[in-house]
C-alpha cells in the first residue's frame, strides 16, 4: 500500500504543476486578446510597475514608455474582466464538486438549493424596477441566499430524509423562483426591460468594473476558505450517516457549513455574472478523471481547472465575434457534449 501510495503521488504532483502552468498561461494570455492589441512586453511592463507600485505604496515604479490607453485597456478593463472569471469559475466548480460530495449524486450542481434562480428573480425584480447596474448585483446577491435559507427551513421542518428533503426543497423553491421570474418577464417593457432581463440571465462579463470584482471577492472568499480548509472532512460526507458519526464528526453541522460556504461563493457569482451553467457539473467530473475521488486534492484541482475554464470561455466570448456571446451559451455548448462523453464512457470511474 505504501509502495503504490509513492507511485501515484508524484503522478497527481505533476497533474497538479501541468494545471498551474495552464493557469498561469491562460491568465496573461487574457491580458493580450481584444480588440485593441497591447504588446507582451507592454503588458509585462505595465503589470511590473503595478506590482512595484503597489508594494511600496507608490514610492517605486517603472520609467512610463506606454500610452495612457494601453494602461487603461489592461488595468481598468481587461483586469476586472479577468479577475472575475478567475473567482467565478473557482467558485462555482468548488460549489458544485462540495455539493455532489454532500449529497453523494454527481449529478448535482452549484444551483440545486436554488441560488442561481434566486439570483435571477432578485436581478429580474431589480431590473423591472429600474435599479442601477450595482443595485441589480446587490438584489441578486440578497435573493440568491433568500432562496437557499428558505429551502434549508422547509427541509428542517421535513418528516422526510435530511438529504432527500433539502433536494425536493431546493427543486420546489428553484420551481417558484424560476416562476417568477418568468412573471416578471411577462411585465416587464417589452422595448428596454425585457431584452435587459433575457441578457442577463444567459450570463455575462461584458460589463464588469473593479467595483463588481472587489463585491464578489468578500463572499466568494469567505466561502471558498472554509471549503478548501474542510475538504477531508467533506471525504466523511460521502460515507454513510452512522460510519460518519462513528468517526467522531457532527454531519449536521458540517453539512450546514457546506450549504453555507457554497450558497456564498454561488450567489457572489451569480449576482456578478448572470446565471453560468455548467461549470460546477462538468469541471469537478474533469477533476475526479485526474485526481480521483479524495476531496484533499478535488478541491484545489476544482478551484484551478474551474478558474482556467471559464477564463478560456470568456476569452473566447470576447473574440469570437463583434457582440460578445453569453457565457452561459458557450458553456453549454462546451458541457452539454463533454457530459454526454462522460456519462456513454463512464469517465468517472476511471479516476486513480
Amino acid at each position: 500500500m505504501t509502495e503504490d501510495k509513492q507511485i501515484r503521488e508524484p503522478r497527481y504532483a505533476l497533474r497538479f504543476a501541468v494545471l498551474a502552468a495552464a493557469f498561469v498561461a491562460v491568465f496573461f494570455a487574457s491580458f493580450l486578446l481584444g480588440r485593441y492589441g497591447v504588446a507582451a512586453g507592454t503588458l509585462a511592463d505595465i503589470l511590473a510597475d503595478k506590482l512595484l507600485r503597489a508594494v511600496s505604496f507608490g514610492h517605486f515604479g517603472l520609467p512610463v514608455t506606454w500610452t495612457g490607453t494601453e494602461e487603461a485597456a489592461v488595468i481598468s478593463i481587461r483586469m476586472p474582466r479577468i479577475l472575475c472569471a478567475l473567482l467565478i469559475g473557482a467558485a462555482l466548480a468548488t460549489a458544485g464538486a462540495s455539493y455532489q460530495g454532500m449529497f453523494r449524486n454527481p449529478m448535482v450542481s452549484p444551483d440545486l438549493l436554488g441560488a442561481s434562480t434566486g439570483a435571477g428573480f432578485g436581478a429580474a425584480l431589480a431590473i423591472l424596477l429600474s435599479f442601477d447596474y450595482f443595485g441589480i448585483t446587490v438584489m441578486a446577491f440578497c435573493f440568491g441566499l433568500a432562496a437557499v435559507l428558505l429551502a434549508y427551513t422547509v427541509s428542517r421542518f421535513s418528516r422526510l430524509e435530511r438529504t432527500l428533503s433539502m433536494v425536493l426543497s431546493g427543486v420546489m423553491i428553484g420551481s417558484l423562483f424560476s416562476a417568477a421570474t418568468s412573471f416578471v418577464k411577462l411585465v416587464a417593457d417589452t422595448e428596454d426591460q425585457l431584452p435587459a432581463i433575457t441578457y442577463w440571465l444567459m450570463g455575462s462579463l461584458s460589463s464588469i468594473k473593479g467595483r463588481d470584482t472587489r463585491f464578489a471577492f468578500v463572499p466568494i472568499a469567505v466561502g471558498l476558505i472554509p471549503l478548501l480548509l474542510l475538504r477531508w472532512r467533506i471525504n466523511l460526507l460521502t460515507m454513510s450517516e452512522a460510519e460518519a458519526r462513528s468517526m467522531g464528526v457532527h454531519t449536521d453541522r458540517l453539512r450546514a457549513a457546506v450549504i453555507v460556504c457554497a450558497t456564498l461563493v454561488t450567489s457572489a457569482s451569480v449576482a456578478v455574472s448572470g446565471m453560468i451553467g455548467w461549470v460546477g457539473l462538468v469541471i469537478p467530473h474533469f477533476c475526479r478523471i485526474l485526481f480521483g475521488y479524495d476531496y484533499r486534492r478535488l478541491i484545489p484541482a476544482s478551484m484551478l481547472m474551474g478558474a482556467t475554464f471559464l477564463l478560456i470561455v470568456d476569452d473566447i466570448a470576447r473574440i469570437a465575434t463583434t457582440s460578445e456571446i453569453p457565457l452561459g451559451i458557450l458553456t453549454s455548448f462546451v458541457g452539454a457534449p463533454v457530459f454526454v462523453w462522460l456519462i456513454l464512457t463512464g469517465g468517472g470511474r476511471r479516476a486513480a
